[in-house]
C-alpha cells in the first residue's frame, strides 16, 4: 500500500547510513516517491549523490540550495509527505527531536512535519541502553513517533533491541502495515489454505505431494498488505509468513485440514482454496515401520479423503465468497469448469502442468480466472505477481457483493 505515498527519508551520521541505499530501492520498487533529507555529519558516511541517482530527487541537506538565497522549505517538505522515515537514526539526532533542538533541516522538518513519523533507532549497545537514549525515546513516543525496534521489525510497544538498526526490508514492511491498515480489504476476513497435505502409511513414510505453499502464502501476504486479517491454514512446508495480520494454523493431514477450514471459513468473509489436497488416504495406518524383508511387493489400500471444497462450498452462506484451485494435466478448461459448478465456486484459478514455470515449487505462475460469465487469461508471472491478480479480482467481487447483499 506505498504506491503513491511520499516519504521523507531523513539520514543522520551512523555507519548504519549505507542501508538507506536498500529502504530507497524497496520503497520506489513499492511505488512509493522518496525524498532524502540528510543531516552534515550523514554525508560523511554516504554521498549525496549517490542518494540522488536512486530517487531521481535533489538531496536536501542545508536551508538554503544556493548563495542566492534560494532556501529550502522545511514547512513545504512537511506539509508534502504522506510520512516521515529517519533512518538510520543515531542517539544525538533522537535527542535533538525530543528535545526540540532544530540546528539542522532534517530536525526542523520533523517539527513541521504533518504526517506520522518512524525511527530506526541505530547505534551500539551501551549508547541504546544508557538512561538518557531510552528517556528520549519515550518521550519521542509520547509525542505519538512510531519507534522501530532494533531486531523486531515491528513497531515498538515497549523498548527493547540491541541498538542495531532494523534491516532495511523490516522497516519498509512497517511502513506498508501501518498504510495497509486501511486497504480495501480492511475489516474483512479471509481464510487461505495452502500447501500439501501428508496422509500417513506408517511412522516414517507418507502420500504427499510436491506442493510448496509458495501460491498461497503469496495470497496470504497480499490479503494482509491490503488490510485483511488472514487465517492460513498451513500443510507441512517450509515457508514464513511476514507480515503481522496473518494468523497462521499448522495442520498435516486433510482431516485436519478439513475441520480448521470448517472452524475459521465460518467466521470469514471470504475462502481462498490453494491448498493440494491428498484424494485418497491409506485405509490402515502401520503403528510401526513397515519393513521390505523379503516382500517384493506392497498393496496400499486407499480411502478417498474428504472433499473439503466441496464441503465448504456446501457451507458457504450468501455474504460469502469462495475461491477455488484447479492444477490440471488435461481437459484444462471442462475439468475447471466443473470444478466451479460441483463445489460452488465464485471463481476458480486455473493453471496447467504443461505451462513452462507454471505449477509446484516454481517461483512463477502462469494462470487464467473462471467465472460463469468467462474466462480470463494471465501471462506468466511472479507468483507475487499473481497474488495481487488473484485478490484484484476478489476485491471487486467483495465489492460487488457489499453493494448487491
Amino acid at each position: 500500500m506505498l504506491k503513491g505515498k511520499k516519504i521523507i527519508l531523513g539520514i543522520t551520521g551512523s555507519i548504519a547510513a549505507y542501508k538507506a541505499c536498500y529502504i530507497i530501492r524497496g520503497l520506489i520498487r513499492q511505488g512509493a516517491e522518496v525524498q532524502v533529507v540528510i543531516t552534515p555529519a550523514g554525508k560523511e558516511f554516504i554521498t549525496p549523490i549517490t542518494l540522488s541517482a536512486l530517487t531521481s530527487k535533489p538531496v536536501i541537506s542545508e536551508f538554503f540550495a544556493q548563495r542566492d538565497g534560494t532556501w529550502n522549505s522545511h514547512v513545504d517538505l512537511g506539509l508534502w509527505a504522506d510520512a516521515m522515515l529517519i533512518a538510520p537514526a543515531t542517539a544525538s539526532t533522537i535527542g535533538k527531536m525530543a528535545n526540540g533542538i532544530a540546528d539542522n533541516m532534517l530536525i526542523t522538518t520533523y517539527l513541521s512535519a504533518k504526517a506520522p513519523v518512524f525511527v530506526a533507532p541505530a547505534m551500539d549497545l551501551d549508547m541504546y541502553a544508557h538512561p538518557a537514549t531510552q528517556k528520549n525515546l519515550e518521550i519521542l513516543r509520547s509525542y505519538g513517533n512510531y519507534i522501530i525496534e532494533p531486531g523486531t521489525g515491528e513497531l515498538a510497544s515497549h523498548l527493547v533491541g540491541k541498538g542495531r538498526m532494523e534491516e532495511p526490508e523490516n522497516i519498509i514492511r512497517v511502513l506498508d502495515e501501518f498504510f495497509s491498515a486501511n486497504g480495501e480489504l480492511q475489516d474483512k476476513k479471509i481464510m487461505i489454505t495452502a500447501g500439501p497435505t501428508y496422509e500417513k502409511i506408517d511412522p516414517v513414510r507418507f502420500i504427499g505431494n510436491y506442493s510448496s505453499g509458495k501460491m498461497g502464502f503469496a495470497l496470504a501476504e497480499e490479503c494482509a498488505r491490503r488490510g485483511a486479517q488472514v487465517t492460513l491454514i498451513a500443510g507441512p512446508v517450509q515457508l514464513k509468513t511476514q507480515h503481522s495480520r496473518i494468523r497462521r494454523i499448522d495442520v498435516e493431514s486433510a482431516g485436519e485440514m478439513s475441520v480448521a477450514s470448517k472452524k475459521y471459513f465460518a467466521e470469514a468473509d471470504a475462502g481462498i482454496l490453494c491448498a493440494a489436497v491428498a484424494d485418497f488416504r491409506p485405509e490402515v495406518v502401520a503403528d510401526k515401520k513397515i519393513k521390505r524383508e523379503k516382500e517384493e511387493e506392497l498393496t496400499l489400500h486407499l480411502q478417498a479423503t474428504e472433499d473439503i471444497a466441496a464441503s465448504l462450498g456446501a457451507l458457504k452462506g450468501k455474504n460469502q465468497l469462495l475461491v477455488g484451485f484447479a492444477l490440471e494435466t488435461n481437459n484444462e478448461q471442462q475439468n475447471a469448469e466443473g470444478k466451479l459448478e460441483r463445489k460452488n465456486f465464485d471463481f476458480i484459478v486455473l493453471n496447467s502442468l504443461n505451462d513452462a514455470g507454471a505449477g509446484f515449487r516454481y517461483d512463477t505462475n502462469k494462470i487464467s480466472i473462471i467465472d460463469r460469465k468467462g474466462r480470463t487469461d494471465y501471462p506468466l508471472k511472479s507468483k507475487t505477481e499473481v497474488a495481487q491478480d488473484i485478490i484484484d479480482r476478489l476485491s471487486d467481487e467483495l465489492k460487488l457483493l457489499t453493494l448487491n447483499p
